[in-house]
């Protein structure tokens, strides 16, 4: 999603834990394509996938996801209108100076 909406340049880094997912050769050769930069944690290491821990947790807190009336079209959906319109737009982190991510990106161009 992200990827074909900003369409980044080489360079990026792909930060991950050692998921199957994440070491399948369809995968690491989709990222070869978009000349990112693979990095995963350590093995056993939660530490190492701090961030992306800590992002989950929280949309599992503040989502609710274990509502068991939901679907899996629901389901889906719930999670991208939290990320995209909440979490992205309005949510305000601390590590951001209390800005949404939307907002101290925006902040970050015009002083660059």
């Amino acid at each position: 999603m992200a990827v074909e909406r900003r369409q980044p340049s080489g360079g990026l880094s792909h930060r991950s834990d050692r998921g199957s997912q994440y070491t399948s050769e369809v995968y690491r050769q989709a990222l070869e394509r978009l000349e990112a930069v693979q990095s995963m944690s350590g093995k056993g290491e939660c530490w190492d996938n701090a961030v992306q821990e800590s992002f989950f947790a929280t949309l599992k807190t503040e989502l609710a996801l274990h509502d068991p009336q939901w679907g899996r079209a629901q389901t889906r959906s719930e999670v991208f209108e939290w990320i995209e319109v909440f979490y992205n737009r309005k949510r305000r982190h601390s590590a951001l100076g209390y800005l949404s991510p939307v907002a101290f990106e925006e902040q970050a161009a015009i002083l660059n």
